[in-house]
């Protein structure tokens, strides 16, 4: 039966596609490859004052870059990082300048360097090995086209594991613009390949903000193309649209966001009455929460800080601000390595939390003195401010966790009394006038994406949670979503965590009829009820 028919024919209560397209989980050895890149690093000299200093005091101002300088360059310049294979030689051109085409002789699309495609392809080919759940999902759909006719404008993070979802919703019949929601997240030869396959990409790493806005709208503003669904990351993309383009967000049919600060926007949004399409809320699903957030942060937290600081943690005091499923991953990885950890919190529940799992919770202006590294966790903004910034200690590590790049309270820093140092691709030192200096990475934004990568076999998880999202809200009959923010349903949820199973040779323990009599649940889920806290 097609698909079409198929959700068509379903009660609105059920969601039928999981029976339809995935009858039985095939556990299925995975064979998983480690991943290693010819990764290239850029660095600056650094001038020492005096060999005889003391190490008790600030280092002099000798070797300074002056602030116009600083500053046009820590928002502009790319820099290659060892996540990434892209050269950085030709920063200096913009890639909006350059004249580009792939070799079928499309131009549609704007990267920044088309020559990168064959390294981009061996990435992807890699990403795939370990994301086992979504190539599974796009050999057993593409038969049907679920996605035919669906036109996907896209605003994520751009790297190889973005790019096999951006792949397998093309392989399921839609097509797709993709723009980046880190300017310093994308991978340039991943972005080359999927140019080079034909996907109309916008992104580069390095953008600057005019750039950022410029890809996102050169996505949706097509002349002959409209988008009818919404992937996002943060929510800009939805923000643009339902700005600049009111009449293309009435006709879109469905928005899935994956951030806590997106997918506040749509809370937004509908209590305000001005949602006028249906939007799945990834981000607070259980395949989302508790891995992306809490299993991914807790391994790439380290890797981030080390590649850009070469920090050691035994001893060292970290103040987590937020221990929500991010913050939880960023402090059971610290704690581990020997850092003495605290916590900031509004929420007594989570601060119970955090005492009960052995860390004092505390306000941030009582420790910012004394503090090595301040970590943000939370998608607020200005947790960490100037003040906060003016207090801390030399050398004092400050970087961000959450989505939002509003954390810390960057802009207060560009003023002519404090100088810039770009030292190492991603890394800044702020230097006040006395000498003090404050190490900033990723000026502010997402320190993982920005200056490491994040497993693989995370991102199949969340990325075939959206692929299913999207599927559902564009194959859902008329009537069955009303303009308001939805969760997936738990069935879904198990759904896709059954998917990865086979990874780990695990084997699901079956009810018998007389067991699942007794709890009143159905034998194939869901097992736990939607206000079940995992």
């Amino acid at each position: 039966m097609p698909l079409s028919r198929s959700l068509r024919s379903q009660p609105s209560s059920q969601i039928c596609l999981l029976f339809v397209l995935y009858p039985a989980v095939n556990y299925m050895s995975t064979t998983q490859k480690e991943k290693k890149l010819p990764g290239t690093r850029r660095y600056k000299q650094i001038q020492f004052a005096d060999d005889m200093q003391e190490f008790t005091k600030f280092p002099t101002k000798t070797g300074r870059r002056s602030l116009s300088r600083s500053i046009s360059q820590s928002s502009t310049d790319s820099y290659s990082s060892a996540a990434s294979y892209t050269d950085s030689s030709d920063d200096e051109v913009s890639p909006r300048e350059k004249q580009q085409t792939n070799s079928k002789g499309s131009s549609n699309f704007c990267v920044k360097n088309i020559k990168q495609a064959e390294f981009g392809r061996r990435e992807i080919e890699i990403a795939e090995q370990d994301m086992s759940a979504l190539i599974s999902l796009r050999k057993r759909a593409q038969g049907e086209k679920p996605l035919a006719g669906a036109k996907i404008v896209g605003c994520t993070h751009i790297t190889a594991q973005t790019a096999v979802l951006i792949e397998t919703l093309c392989a399921l019949g839609a097509q797709c613009r993709w723009s980046a929601c880190n300017i310093y997240s994308t991978q340039n030869e991943v972005a080359a390949a999927l140019a080079e396959a034909g996907v109309a990409v916008f992104a580069w790493k390095g953008e600057s903000e005019d750039d950022f806005w410029w890809c996102i709208d050169r996505c949706v503003n097509m002349d002959g193309w409209q988008a009818n669904m919404i992937l996002d990351d943060g929510g800009d993309l939805t923000h643009w649209v339902y700005k600049k383009y009111p009449n293309v967000f009435k006709k879109i049919r469905g928005i899935v966001e994956e951030s806590v600060t997106g997918v506040h926007r749509l809370y937004q949004l509908s209590k305000a009455g001005k949602l006028c399409v249906p939007a799945m809320n990834v981000n607070d699903s259980v395949t989302k929460q508790k891995f992306d957030n809490l299993y991914c942060c807790r391994e790439s937290i380290l890797d981030g800080l080390k590649r850009t600081t070469d920090v050691m943690f035994g001893g060292k005091q970290v103040v987590v601000c937020g221990y929500g499923e991010v913050g939880k991953g960023c402090c059971a990885a610290l704690k581990a390595l020997g850092a003495i950890v605290y916590i900031t919190e509004i929420d007594p529940i989570c601060a119970l939390q955090a005492c009960m799992d052995g860390f004092r919770v505390v306000k941030l202006n009582e420790v910012i003195r004394q503090v090595d590294v301040v970590i943000t966790c939370t998608g607020n903004k200005n947790v960490v401010t100037r003040e906060h910034l003016d207090r801390m200690k030399n050398s004092c590590i400050v970087c961000n966790m959450g989505h939002s790049n509003t954390e810390i309270d960057v802009t207060s820093l560009r003023t002519p009394e404090l100088t810039w140092e770009r030292v190492r691709s991603q890394v800044d030192h702020v230097i006040w006038p006395d000498g003090k200096r404050v190490v900033l990475l990723a000026e502010g934004r997402l320190l993982n994406l920005s200056c490491s990568t994040v497993p693989t076999f995370v991102l199949s998880i969340t990325a075939t949670t959206q692929a299913l999202a999207l599927i559902e809200l564009y194959n859902a009959p008329e009537g069955r979503y009303k303009q308001d923010v939805y969760l997936l349903p738990k069935k879904m949820d198990e759904y896709v965590a059954s998917l990865h199973l086979p990874s780990f040779d695990a084997h699901l323990t079956e009810l018998t009829d007389d067991q699942a009599k007794y709890l009143g649940l159905n034998k194939n889920g869901p097992f736990k009820p939607n206000y079940y806290r995992y």
